[in-house]
């Protein structure tokens, strides 16, 4: 009897749960679309990290990957276009 009822609700939730699997398959966006804000704060950490420990060490690094992060969100989230204007030609 245990058989037959988890049977059955592994039937329902793979029913139930087709249609949303289906509708997320419309819209496929690249990695890079899905994560661009976060990859592009991690970049500029990284590369903050790397100027500032070239410069100045160990506590250099952990200074530039902050200063990077923080230049690296404050790009991303208030001063770069979002939504640029398409126009046809035509």
């Amino acid at each position: 009897m245990k058989k037959v009822t988890v049977f059955v609700l592994i039937v329902v939730m793979l029913v139930l749960c087709g249609p949303m699997a289906s509708a997320q398959r419309r819209h496929r966006r690249s990695f890079w679309r899905k994560h661009r804000d976060k990859l592009t704060t991690a970049g500029s950490a990284v590369g903050g990290a790397a100027v500032g420990g070239l410069i100045g060490g160990k506590k250099g690094a952990l200074i530039g990957a902050g200063a990077g992060a923080g230049g690296g969100a404050l790009y991303t989230y208030k001063l770069r276009r979002r939504h640029r204007r398409r126009h046809r030609r035509g």
